[in-house]
């Protein structure tokens, strides 16, 4: 099993890009199904996630092919099956996005529960619900669901609570449906934007985009289109914590500042110089150390919860100290243990975690538990004394496109190491 290595104590100084957005491309690459003929999807990242929803993908039926640049051409007009089976859709949760396109487009789908990282309960039932309310029948049967329809009818939705998958499911749905449908309370990622933004381009009608009411109004098909990804802000946020936690200047290139002005926010609050251009930004803590910050994650707009391990770990060497709040997910501080055994000073009271800065954490063997816990777990070992070896890097690979690389242009001492290298 791979690992990454990594010497600290590096001020990382340079210049690093931003690759498109996961939590974006995977959406939009299912939103394909939707048309009837073929869609081209570019600055595609190069992630675990994405080959597993291509996978996904050909295994229903739908022709796919890569350039070298990973423009990826999606033809779902061969669609034969429709069926996203337990061995992949227990890897990644977001396989629950073919949920809406199959039953909209085919009349029929039947959907594994998802899996994916264990960071809390994240119930389906909200999905279950919008099909419902537009017309699909829907039951749970021996860990699947199955949902059929005719033809959905617009309806009127409200989501009990903030959903960004359920919003996206529901949103691509209504855009095959019979008249308007409404979604209230939805969700307002710029990663749903690009989703509207994708599926406008294919002939929907969706309007409200980036608000908490969506208005859709039906249409009799879908095209094909060629459409770019957004940049991927959470990545664009690591990389700026990583220049902030060690005390360095980093530049992010092909970035979107206006994305992420929460944490642009909290990272001049830790004493960093934040400088942005149109698409660019760039961090500079002049030799300092940071200052500690309090977060409260929460839904788009305020403080994500895909950057709450980065700033926990940024506060373990930060000078005071901090209390971390995670309000959405209620099992998203597995990485605190494993910062512990850096040297960490870190006491969870509830759904908070109270930092206290220490002056130096010293390299251990750690763990990744999930996806964003992982790149929390490598930024402190960015700044640890000694070497740090992170174990179950498949976490990092579903959602960063070469760290090890990136960061090594930055100036910091990382490498990968792979099968027997490993043992």
């Amino acid at each position: 099993m791979a690992q990454i290595r990594i010497s600290g104590g590096v001020p990382l100084e340079g210049e690093v890009r931003i690759s498109g957005a996961k939590n974006a491309v995977l959406p939009i690459l299912v939103a394909s199904l939707l048309g009837d003929e073929p869609s081209q999807v570019s600055n595609v990242p190069h992630l675990q996630d994405v080959t597993t929803t291509m996978e996904l993908l050909g295994r229903m039926g739908a022709q796919l092919a890569v350039d070298e640049r990973m423009q990826i051409e999606i033809d779902p007009r061969e669609m034969r099956d429709f069926e996203a089976p337990y061995e992949l859709v227990k890897t990644m949760r977001a396989s629950i996005l073919v949920l809406g396109p199959l039953v909209a487009r085919f009349g029929r789908a039947i959907v594994s529960l998802p899996g994916g990282c264990a960071i809390g309960s994240r119930p389906v039932n909200l999905h279950l619900h919008g099909l419902r309310q537009l017309g699909a029948e829907v039951s749970v049967e021996n860990g699947n669901i199955i949902a059929r329809a005719d033809r959905l009818k617009g309806a009127r939705i409200v989501f009990d609570t903030v959903t960004v998958t359920g919003t996206e499911n529901i949103m691509m749905a209504a855009c095959l449906a019979r008249g308007t449908s409404v979604i209230e309370n939805a969700a307002q990622e710029p990663e749903v934007v690009d989703l509207a933004g994708f599926l406008n381009s294919m002939g929907a009608r969706i309007e409200g985009a980036g608000t908490n009411t969506l208005v859709i109004e039906g249409v009799e098909r879908l095209g094909g289109t060629k459409y770019s990804v957004l940049p991927d802000r959470i990545e664009t946020g690591t990389y700026l914590v990583a220049g902030a936690m060690t005390s360095g200047r980093v530049r992010v290139t092909r970035a979107r500042p206006r994305d992420l002005d929460a944490v642009i926010d909290k990272l001049a609050e830790t004493g960093a110089v934040m400088t942005t251009g149109e698409d660019w930004i760039e961090i500079d803590m002049r030799g300092r150390r940071p200052k500690s910050v309090d977060i409260t994650t929460a839904p788009y707009p305020a403080f994500p919860t895909d950057m709450q391990a980065q700033f926990t770990a940024l506060n373990t060497i930060a000078e005071g100290t901090g209390i971390v709040t995670e309000t959405v997910f209620e099992n998203r501080f597995m990485h605190v243990q494993e910062l512990q055994r850096l040297g960490a000073d870190i006491r969870l009271k509830g759904n908070s975690a109270i930092v206290r800065g220490v002056a130096q954490l010293t390299g251990a063997p750690i763990m990744a538990t999930d996806l964003r816990a992982s790149a929390g777990l490598v930024l402190a070992g960015l700044v640890a004394r000694g070497q740090t070896v992170v174990d179950r890097v498949y976490h990092i690979d579903r959602g960063y496109e070469i760290i090890e690389e990136k960061l090594g242009q930055l100036g910091a001492r990382i490498r990968r190491v792979s099968g027997k290298q490993a043992a």
